[in-house]
């Protein structure tokens, strides 16, 4: 009596078999669900809430070494600014020690001849602004916020005396994309990118690795699957999982965290697609190699968080890295993702700008997932 032959090509059968075990794997081990439905939650808030560019108040010192009425009108205006919490004083010896200290990011001074020198229409009626420049991105928001308050008034203080306040050129800015300048609306998009690729490797970095752990792999090898159907089950159900946690990420920020979205559906859910094959195969990659779930998951936490955080350009303006920099973060598969989401928030579908960071995220999936593929035997000394 002959055996009936055993099909050595590819099987469909056995590929949904095999991903049949590994949903019935995620049920029956719930950190996998955690991961993708709870720790991006977590994530999410914690860039959402807990990370942001805007400077709304300052606390500055403000030194009436005048105390006449316009100075006193100048220092009302200051304290009417929506932007800073003027602590008063009458010296800069009141003053320094709090700059010292930090509790202050600076300082206006109102001169003692201010109110004598305003009303002789004298054009040297100047205050001084101190701003502490140990962080120069304050700094330059405390010298903008007192340089249009003093604007403002001396517009107002014409106006009041009936004077022209007519300016020879008017400047008006227009934001184009994020209108209210609020830096949540690009920090979100920029966030679920490096959300996602924590997510995406940690989701497959522990399935290898607990195979080998659990010794189910050696019954597996000795089945007639191939490596792409062994490669493809441990990748499916996990990429069906990482779209559930993107999807959540999207709501959270829609509808919670109030980014306006202009894309489309369909493009974003093209551009995840194509990002979940670098993220994912990064974290086969890592459970393939070391054989240990404790080992995998660190590895994915460092290769996965590190470089998308700092090279991703959510952050830190990749064209004022240094060259050799600007080179490695060419292969960091969240640069092009987070300019993908931060286009489909604020500006829309842009093709000029979608279409360029997508062919770099299918080669860079193509990359990772092949490196997995070589480095997956079907042989117990790997």
């Amino acid at each position: 009596m002959s055996k009936a032959p055993i099909h050595s090509g590819f099987s469909f059968r056995r590929l949904m078999a095999l991903c049949l075990k590994e949903a019935r794997q995620i049920v029956r081990d719930p950190s996998s669900i955690l991961i993708a439905l709870v720790l991006p939650v977590i994530l999410l808030f914690i860039f959402g809430f807990g990370i942001s560019l805007d400077t709304n108040r300052l606390a500055i010192g403000v030194v009436m070494e005048d105390h006449g009425a316009e100075a006193v009108r100048f220092a009302a205006a200051v304290s009417g600014s929506p932007y800073i919490d003027p602590i008063f004083a009458n010296t800069m010896d009141e003053i320094d020690g709090r700059l010292l200290r930090g509790e202050l990011r600076g300082a206006i001074v109102i001169p003692q001849d201010f109110t004598a020198k305003v009303l002789a229409g004298n054009a040297d009626a100047h205050i001084q602004v101190l701003a502490d420049g140990s962080e120069p991105n304050t700094a330059n928001f405390v010298s903008s916020y007192a340089r249009g308050i003093y604007e403002s008034w001396l517009v107002a203080r014409a106006i009041t005396h009936g004077a022209s306040a007519d300016e020879a050129i008017g400047l008006q800015s227009r934001y184009w994309f994020n209108p209210t300048t609020v830096s949540r609306n690009y920090l979100i998009p920029g966030s679920i990118s490096v959300v996602m690729t924590i997510i995406g490797a940690l989701l497959t970095s522990l399935v290898v690795a607990r195979e080998w752990e659990r010794g189910t792999m050696e019954a597996l090898l000795a089945t007639p699957v191939r490596r792409a159907e062994l490669l493809l089950s441990k990748s499916l159900p996990y990429y069906a999982l990482a779209l559930v946690a993107m999807a959540i990420c999207v709501l959270i920020a829609i509808f919670i965290m109030n980014v306006p979205f202009r894309g489309s559906i369909l493009m974003l859910l093209l551009s995840t697609s194509l990002f979940l094959g670098s993220a994912l195969g990064l974290g086969l990659l890592l459970s393939t190699l070391t054989r240990n779930q404790f080992n995998a998951a660190q590895g994915a936490l460092n290769a996965a968080f590190l470089p998308a955080a700092l090279l991703s350009g959510l952050i830190f303006e990749i064209s004022s890295m240094p060259a050799a920099v600007q080179a490695v973060t060419l292969i960091v598969p969240a640069r092009y993702f987070v300019k993908i989401l931060q286009t489909l928030f604020q500006a829309g579908d842009i093709a000029a700008i979608l279409l360029p960071n997508m062919l770099f995220l299918l080669i860079s999936a193509i990359f990772w997932l092949g490196i997995t593929a070589l480095k997956t035997r079907r042989r117990l000394d790997g």
